[in-house]
């Protein structure tokens, strides 16, 4: 109990506009891409995971945090505070349906009228780092280096071969904006992006040194296509023989006993269209079973160089004021490549070789499926795609300077929108500022997490604030412990997340006042955000 005084009153000291200016705090997010909410260990998993578990242990767990769906609307989210529709994401610049194309809001790439977290902090006195997936945009002026970020390394795309053989022809990557024609002899991904992150770092001057900064580290693991350094893989051969049920139960399991799940939840019932493990065959398994052992040693080489960033900032003497916050960008991926994802992946899958021997290497291109992705998101109901829990509510811990250090799990809702602002008033920033670099920005919309971080009584959302989203015709609004949810069939159904979190009891017809005033509230944020439903669903997994 000492020490938790004694660190929350250094936050508040440090946090405290007299010292703002003072010694700022140093910034650094760090996103995975697809990760399941339970795949690290902190969080259930049986992953190794140590770098990211030590931090996550040290801070705070946020057992419900939310994002977007998908990834690049989740970081138009993070990067301006605001929602996605507003910020230029109202869906993928990919899948961008015919009858929401021209419509503000659905420009595909973040709209110059809001101002990036980059740009507020760089006007501010911070150094601005940028390392990694990007997806907000594919022109130069798009580019992180355009939108505040004075030294990046960048994957313009939402994706890519993790070895770097597609730069280039489906993979565009950037550095300071200067489009790259080659990578260095041995890229993966997860190593190249920490590396080059670790390099501007140290190449801050010695003057610049003395200055704050932000860094912002955009992992692709451990998003498809699965591959991983075979040195890793091996690390996990025969570790998934027993299945997908088995795993889910297991990880479950664990978050009981780690205090984020209490022992009265009961989980969604996942959705396989292949069925249960029992169900498949020997060689079936046997092939899944490889899928998710590849999936396991991308995320454990993402911890690694988490490990090595860290030790980076602990050499340089950055990290004991260095604030970090680490997030997944949507619930886990569920595509199968031969079924639900053949259309989308068919292109890429095409002369790769995936026999069993060589999966997880350059030349393969393999998903892991949706029963994997249900056991990373138990209890929750769905996966990536969808604006159930299981597509939205991701894993997330702060951490690092001044951060207090809790127990169990925070449950109270937060959103991928509040990074921004909560940064910028860490910064001693005006989050609420209109004009950035000269010019009128939108108004940042998430909420400052000041306060909880002070008091964890505090509520950022309180009971009767309201919270909308959509993506792919898939809508949800939430307002206090009661969510009212689409998956995109055009049905509204009402849960108390409060008592369900894994969204297993319709209350609609129980309840039915209620459904209808947050339908109502639902139609308002829609004409607030400019949301053009799509003609047809472009996505689904």
């Amino acid at each position: 109990m000492k020490r938790f005084a004694s660190l929350l009153l250094a936050f508040l000291i440090v946090a405290s506009p007299a010292h703002a200016k003072e010694r700022r705090p140093n910034f650094l997010v760090i996103v995975a891409d697809d990760l399941g909410y339970s795949d690290i260990g902190a969080f259930g998993g049986e992953i190794r995971t140590p770098n990211l578990d030590r931090l996550a242990l040290a801070g705070i767990r946020l057992a419900s945090f939310h994002t977007a769906p998908t990834c690049s609307p989740t970081r138009s989210m993070l990067l301006s505070g605001t929602d996605n529709h507003l910020a230029g994401l109202g869906t993928m610049a990919e899948l961008i349906r015919p009858n929401q194309k021209g419509k503000p809001g659905y420009e595909g790439y973040l709209r110059s009228d809001v101002a990036t977290l980059a740009e507020r902090l760089a006007a501010g006195g911070y150094s601005t780092l940028f390392s990694g997936k990007w997806h907000l945009g594919l022109t130069p002026e798009q580019d992180p280096h355009a939108r505040g970020f004075q030294r990046s390394f960048a994957l313009l795309q939402g994706g890519h071969n993790h070895f770097g053989t597609d730069v280039g022809t489906t993979a565009t990557y950037t550095e300071q904006g200067k489009p790259l024609s080659a990578l260095p002899v041995g890229f993966y991904s997860s190593d190249a992006f920490a590396s080059r992150l670790i390099g501007f770092l140290g190449e801050r001057p010695a003057a610049g040194k003395a200055r704050p900064f932000f860094a912002y580290l955009a992992f692709t693991a451990p998003h498809w296509p699965l591959q991983a350094p075979a040195e890793d893989i091996a690390r996990y051969k025969g570790r998934y023989d027993a299945g997908y049920d088995a795993l889910r139960q297991q990880r479950l399991d664990r978050q009981r006993e780690l205090g984020i799940l209490p022992a009265d939840v009961v989980p969604h019932t996942p959705r396989n269209r292949d069925g249960s493990w029992d169900s498949l065959t020997a060689d079936q398994q046997r092939t899944a079973a490889r899928n998710m052992e590849i999936y396991a040693a991308m995320v454990d080489r993402l911890d690694q160089n988490v490990g090595r960033v860290i030790e980076a900032l602990r050499a340089s003497g950055d990290l004991d004021n260095t604030v970090i916050l680490f997030l997944a960008d949507n619930g886990a991926e569920a595509l199968d490549i031969e079924t639900t994802g053949a259309e989308m992946l068919g292109r890429y899958a095409k002369g790769a070789d995936n026999g069993f021997a060589n999966r997880g290497a350059a030349t393969s291109y393999v998903t892991y499926g949706a029963g994997w992705a249900q056991a990373a998101t138990a209890p929750s109901w769905l996966t990536k795609g969808y604006q159930s829990e299981g597509g939205t509510r991701a894993v997330a811990f702060v951490s690092g300077a001044n951060i207090p250090q809790r127990g169990g799990a925070d449950t109270q809702f937060l959103s991928v929108a509040d990074i921004a602002p909560t940064l910028l008033d860490l910064a001693g920033i005006d989050p609420d500022a209109l004009e950035v670099g000269g010019r009128t920005v939108r108004a940042i919309t998430g909420r400052s997490w000041l306060a909880w971080l002070r008091n964890p009584a505090a509520r950022v959302y309180g009971t009767g604030d309201g919270f909308g989203s959509e993506l792919f015709g898939s809508r949800a609004y939430r307002r206090g412990d009661w969510k009212l949810t689409d998956i995109g069939d055009g049905q509204w159904r009402l849960f108390d997340i409060g008592r369900d979190p894994g969204e297993t009891r319709d209350l609609s017809l129980a309840a039915p006042a209620k459904r209808d005033e947050l339908a109502a509230a639902w139609d308002r944020y829609a004409r607030d955000v400019g949301i053009v439903a799509p003609d047809s669903i472009p996505y689904r997994p």
